[in-house]
């Protein structure tokens, strides 16, 4: 080549791109990034499949964890309104209650003891609808019978009382007996028994 500037000698100098080292780091990582992925959803789908790895069962199926019983409790012995001996007395001025409650009182089953006015202590001092009064022994067994059928009264128990005799003492607010059909779902509702849940088995 002639002019101002003339290449001399046998060896060239050669051309070559520059190494982008970069892109070979960052496609690295993005192809160990996909392996990585795809080993977790691989090791995703096993734990689906296979229960997660937990020792299985003879069957080669996961033993189920079971659900925890219910615990019924055993049905309350409550006595029969017959075996029942109910004493009715009078604590208003209204005349005839004792009377009437009483012949309700016998044709839904109960015995009846004494029919007339309450005795002093109660007598013209029960603002309520009435109080039932029994011996200690009759707090859960013949107080929740008698109760029933005079649903809100106040029940009361005389640890110094003889007998299995219960007295039902109307008071001022008293209109009538608990209707017989409610007063029967409640009896029904004491004698069913109470089903309570089983704490909860971890698995």
């Amino acid at each position: 080549m002639g002019g101002q500037y003339r290449i001399t000698g046998d060896k060239y100098p050669r051309m070559r791109r520059p190494r982008r080292r970069g892109r070979l780091v960052v496609l690295t990582v993005a192809s160990a990034a996909v392996l990585g992925m795809g080993g977790w959803g691989t090791l995703q789908l096993i734990d689906v499949f296979t229960g997660g790895g937990d020792s299985a069962s003879a069957n080669g199926t996961k033993a189920a964890c079971a659900e925890p019983a219910s615990r019924t409790a055993a049905p309350k012995a409550l006595p029969e309104p017959a075996t029942i001996t109910v004493n009715v007395l009078n604590a208003t001025t209204r005349g005839g209650l004792a009377k009437k409650t009483a012949e309700e009182l016998k044709k839904r089953g109960f015995a009846i003891g004494k029919v007339g006015n309450a005795t002093e202590e109660y007598d013209k001092k029960v603002k309520g609808i009435g109080v039932l009064l029994g011996p200690a022994a009759a707090l859960d067994t013949s107080l929740p019978v008698l109760g029933a059928q005079l649903a809100d009264a106040e029940r009361r128990t005389d640890p110094a009382r003889k007998g299995g005799e219960v007295d039902l003492i109307i008071g001022d607010g008293f209109k009538a007996l608990t209707g017989k059909a409610d007063a029967d779902r409640t009896l029904t509702a004491l004698a069913e028994p109470e089903t309570t849940p089983a704490s909860k088995k971890s698995c």
